[in-house]
Parts: structure tokens; sequence; C-alpha cells
């Protein structure tokens, strides 16, 4: 066998393992929920005997994951409302245009980069808590903590780096010529970033939407410092699941939420993994 076929095997091997790491324990996950309580005392490894699904009834009307699910998906679209719509005319002018302080500008932004909001939450927390102080005698039940749409706020505040990042250097790969065409038909200068610099960023739209969908689905500490009540996210509710189900043995509601955090986002993840497919391919080429 020629040193090419042997390196061809090793991939195919190498993927299919990594394949089956992940795909595994998510089917093992899926087939869990659907069990019934005593089932879980023989193998791991038995398929159910029906499709039990009680489970997910409890998990989403007796263990509130519905709830944290609407509040999950709420907090996300926000997140996604308020990043994009910074990012995007912030992306553009420094793509395009001449200004003082551009450079500064961009050092900052690329700093953004290195800083793991995890790190920098609690300050985030104090200062929240701070503003609360401040608005007591007009707010007495507070405003900034406990509240999704200041999550939603945060979460974009926290993406905004790697987003204008991404997109002002897909901008940038764009040839003036498309600009210069629509401007000599008269087109302003938001018409020209709306109507055909933002179709031709597809790609790259695309791509931050997804890897910002899931650092804010997926997100736990943000969450659970910044929504203490009883309006929690679907993660941090997941995760007061597990301790419940853990003391009472009921391991079938246990899977179901946890089904219930991993289904949307291979949903949305089949919806947009063409695009951004595309979007891969585009920078190869351009690359």
């Amino acid at each position: 066998m020629t040193t090419i076929n042997w390196r061809r095997t090793l991939t195919y091997v190498l993927v299919t393992a990594i394949a089956l790491a992940i795909a595994v324990p998510v089917a093992w996950v899926l087939v869990a929920s659907l069990k019934q309580k005593s089932e879980f005392f023989g193998s791991p490894w038995t398929p159910p005997e029906g499709l039990h699904l009680q489970n997910y009834v409890d998990a989403f009307v007796t263990a509130r994951m519905g709830q944290y699910f609407f509040t999950s998906v709420l907090v996300t679209l926000l997140g996604l409302v308020f990043v994009l719509a910074v990012s995007v005319p912030a992306a553009y002018v420094i793509a395009r245009y001449e200004f003082r302080g551009r450079g500064l500008v961009e050092v900052a932004l690329l700093a953004g980069l290195f800083v793991n909001v995890n790190y920098i939450v609690v300050p985030i927390f104090l200062m929240l808590v701070g503003w609360d102080r401040a608005l007591v005698d007009v707010l007495p039940g507070g405003f900034f903590i406990d509240n999704p749409g200041v999550l939603s706020l945060v979460y974009a505040a926290t993406s905004i780096p790697f987003t204008i990042y991404l997109l002002t250097a897909y901008f940038r790969s764009i040839p003036a010529e498309y600009e210069e065409a629509a401007a000599l038909d008269g087109a302003s200068r938001l018409r020209i970033m709306t109507r055909v610099m933002l179709p031709m960023a597809r790609p790259a739209l695309t791509t931050v939407i997804l890897f910002n969908f899931l650092a804010y689905w997926n997100d736990f500490i943000i969450a659970l410092t910044l929504l203490p009540g009883e309006g929690k996210t679907l993660q941090v509710g997941l995760l007061n699941l597990m301790t419940a189900q853990k003391a009472a043995a009921d391991y079938g509601r246990l899977y179901a939420g946890m089904v219930i955090v991993i289904v949307p986002v291979l949903i949305f993840y089949a919806l947009i993994q063409r695009r951004l497919i595309e979007g891969m391919a585009s920078g190869g080429v351009k690359g």
C-alpha cells in the first residue's frame, strides 16, 4: 500500500473515531430519555421497551424546563439582534472609511478577543448591583439584575470584538467597485451597506450568527450570576434538574432535559450548515 493510501486510511479511521465519540453519547442520551424509571436498573445499552414520552412532559412542566427554554430562546435572539445591530455598521465603517483613531479602535477590538468573559463576570455583576442600588428609589425591585434583556446586552457586548473583527476582514475582501457602481446609481451609504454589502457578506454573517448562537445558548456562568431568580436559562435549569433527579433516581426526566438542551442546537446547525460551508469555501477561494 502506498504512503498516500496509508494516510487516507488513517484519516478515515480518525474521522470515524471522532464522529463516533460524539454521536454515540448523543444517541445514548436520546434513547435513555425514552426509558421508564425501572429500565435504568438494567444494562444501560438495552433499548427502551417503548416510547415513554411522559419524561418530556415531566421535564417541560414539572421541572419547568419549558419556562427555561423560552427564557433561553428570548435571551439568545435578543443577544443576536443587539450584537448584529452594533457590529455590522461598525465593521463596515472600519473596513471602508478612513478616520482618526481607526488604528487604535482596531487594536482595542483585537485586544478584546483575548478577554475571557468568565473572568470578568464578577465585576460585571457588582457593577449592575451598584446601578440597582443607585436607582432603588425609582425602581425598588431592581432592574439590571435578574433581567433577561440586560443579560442579552452583556452577551452582545462581550461578543462584539469577535463579530466586528470577522466582519471587517470579510468586508475588506469585497472589491470596492461594487460600491462605486451603486454610488454612481445614486445609492446612499446606508443603502449601499444594506443592499450591496450585506448580501455579499452573507457567509460571514452566517458564521458569526452560528458562533454567537452557540456561545449564548451554551453559556452557564454568566446566566447563573445575572439571573439568580426564577427566570433561569435552560443551562442553569438543567443543573437544578440534575441535582433534583439524582436524589429521586428519576433519570428519564433528567435525560429528557438534556435532549431539550441539545436538540435546538442541532436543528439550528442543520438549517444553516449549507451556508456555513459555502462561507468557508468562499473564504478559502478568497485567501
